[in-house]
């Protein structure tokens, strides 16, 4: 089993931004990468659609010989991991808006969370809020069609920065000091968000922590790979190919996969 691939599934390309981080702390590691981009966003689905969606990656991982499963997106983590986790045998490694150092660590007490809807109206998005929000103002906003535009290819597009100046003033009048971004897409985002931000807030998410989770996961179960040979790295995507091969700099396979 050390041997075998870890598989990351996302609703699209985001949790490249997760990859990159996975693959930097664990160089050896092989990894498979599913981009559900046909049935992205998972944030405008229903509970039972994202749990069925997040189904149907998890069967096809494991027919890959996966032997621990990154759930790289906030709205399938929230809405359906713990599904997951009570169906299938192997280790699963959810990711979750980083409320908590956010609110912990404002100066300000007011902070901003960018997600989509999903995220935003989950149960366990709640939990977290209220557990660490006491005494904080916290700007919620929907990133109602970021990710559609990420997936079009249109990162750098006019639109799209219009769009997030106009997301992003309410919190810029609400004086927050941390920007919380809680889709896998958003990290693509922070460039931009640079040039709209005043420049004492703080951008997180939650990458490094997520492959630092994975590290600790693998240990855990003795499931690290010890052998320093060529990992295998794939991307598959039901979507469009071009757009993965840009944001991964064209430096690994990606495969057109009808699932």
């Amino acid at each position: 089993m050390q041997n075998n691939p870890i598989g990351i599934f996302d609703s699209g390309v985001g949790g490249t931004s997760i990859f990159k981080e996975i693959h930097q702390l664990l160089p050896n590691e092989s990894l498979i990468y599913l981009a559900d981009s046909k049935n992205a966003p998972y944030g405008t689905k229903s509970k039972e659609e994202i749990i069925s969606l997040s189904v149907k990656n998890t069967e096809l991982l494991i027919k890959m010989k996966c032997k621990l499963i990154v759930v790289a997106c906030n709205t399938a983590t929230t809405n359906a991991i713990s599904h997951l986790r009570a169906n299938y045998q192997l280790p699963f490694i959810g990711i979750e808006p980083a409320i908590k150092p956010a609110a912990l660590q404002s100066q300000s007490k007011s902070i901003g969370i960018l997600a989509t809807k999903g995220t935003l109206s989950s149960e366990l998005f709640h939990k977290t809020t209220n557990l660490y929000s006491q005494n904080i103002t916290v700007v919620e906003q929907t990133g109602t069609g970021i990710v559609e535009l990420i997936e079009n290819g249109a990162l750098h597009s006019p639109e799209l920065k219009s769009l997030l100046k106009s997301y992003m003033q309410p919190m810029i009048d609400a004086q927050i000091d941390y920007l919380v971004l809680g889709c896998t897409h958003y990290p693509y985002l922070i460039p931009i968000l640079k040039t709209i931000l005043p420049e004492n807030v703080t951008i997180i998410d939650s990458g490094l922590a997520v492959a630092r989770q994975t590290k600790a996961v693998l240990n855990l179960h003795d499931l690290e790979k010890t052998i320093s040979n060529s990992p295998e790295i794939i991307f598959y995507t039901n979507g469009k190919t071009d757009v993965i091969t840009a944001l991964t700099e064209a430096k690994y396979p990606v495969k057109f996969l009808n699932f």
